[in-house]
């Protein structure tokens, strides 16, 4: 089956309406009626904003979670459209998938 993986960078510490925003965006693509999504916390990275590390203390919450989905293409604009209806500006990746179970 083709679909794609979308990927959407939130902060770890972001909040959206009280709610952490990987949840948010977890619980959005749920009633949206995707079946599956996985948050993903990360040891290090840079961007943007600078480089992040785990080790340091200061820079606790501040590192980035990825939320993902394999979805077809309309519903993770579906997705996408929440998103931004929701006033949020967040960075995303969709990237070309394709699922099967191995026998």
């Amino acid at each position: 089956m083709n679909v794609v993986c979308l990927q959407v960078f939130v902060s770890e510490s972001s909040r959206h309406h009280g709610k952490l925003t990987y949840e948010w965006l977890l619980d959005t693509a749920q009633g949206l009626g995707i079946s599956g999504g996985s948050a993903f916390g990360t040891l290090a990275g840079f961007g943007r904003h600078g480089r992040h590390d785990a080790g340091f203390f200061e820079l606790a919450g501040d590192l980035p979670v990825v939320v993902e989905f394999f979805v077809e293409t309309a519903i993770a604009d579906q997705l996408l459209k929440a998103v931004s209806d929701a006033g949020l500006k967040l960075v995303y990746a969709k990237l070309p998938a394709e699922l099967g179970v191995t026998s």
